[in-house]
């Protein structure tokens, strides 16, 4: 760095106006963990687990929105969600889901019902983070799906992700679909009730949730 600092000044001043901005945004990309990941090509076995949300509950089950993401990105989307289900739960399913389909991608929908019961963040973390590992421990990839934080406040002025799943999506230097599923539970006209989405609910889901993962690099953008 010392060597570049000394070596600046010497640069054509027209030569420091390109480069100058180039390093910005380098040193900001290496800062936010700026990475993209490799894009999971279409036919790509996708597990999809999660609680009754990923279920469909209250809808079809071509309405829910695993399938929504399965036509929008060609994947052959696995939806193995269940009603009530809890993180904890989900650590339980999951090494025998990966057996049956050997995923190249999980998508983790949970938290959402432990939030609801007053599990802590420090539980539902280390159950996700558990899930996470034994992801990648069979060369398969991973992503987070964020749950709203519940919030009296929020279920009138719009909700807000948990805390937990930024900070373990930055830990794990993992994808993180973060604003989704908040603001589709936070407009009225998208929700079957206050914690599950209606036919239209599911289909924004699926297209917010594509839109934030084509900004990592796993869907490719169109």
């Amino acid at each position: 760095m010392a060597e570049m600092r000394n070596l600046l000044p010497s640069l054509p001043r027209s030569f420091r106006r390109v480069l100058f901005p180039c390093l910005a945004a380098v040193l900001l990309a290496v800062a936010c963990g700026g990475s993209r990941e490799a894009t999971v090509p279409a036919n790509s076995v996708v597990l999809v687990i999660g609680d009754s949300i990923t279920a469909g509950h209250g809808v079809d089950a071509d309405q829910a929105w695993p399938a929504r993401l399965a036509q929008r990105t060609g994947w052959r989307v696995v939806a193995a969600g269940v009603d009530g289900d809890r993180s904890a739960g989900g650590r339980e399913r999951l090494p025998a889901l990966l057996d049956e389909h050997a995923p190249v991608l999980v998508i983790i929908e949970l938290g959402g019902n432990d939030l609801l019961r007053g599990v802590t963040a420090a539980e539902i973390a280390g159950n996700l983070d558990a899930m996470v590992e034994a992801v990648r421990a069979r060369g398969a990839r991973v992503a987070l799906i964020a749950v709203p934080q519940p919030s009296a406040i929020g279920a009138l002025t719009g909700l807000s992700p948990a805390g937990l799943y930024r900070e373990l999506a930055r830990r794990r230097g993992i994808p993180l679909v973060e604003k989704a599923l908040p603001s589709v539970l936070s407009d009225e006209r998208l929700r079957l009730d206050p914690v599950h989405p209606n036919a239209a609910g599911h289909q924004a889901l699926a297209e917010r949730a594509v839109a934030e993962l084509e900004k990592t690099g796993l869907v490719p953008a169109r």
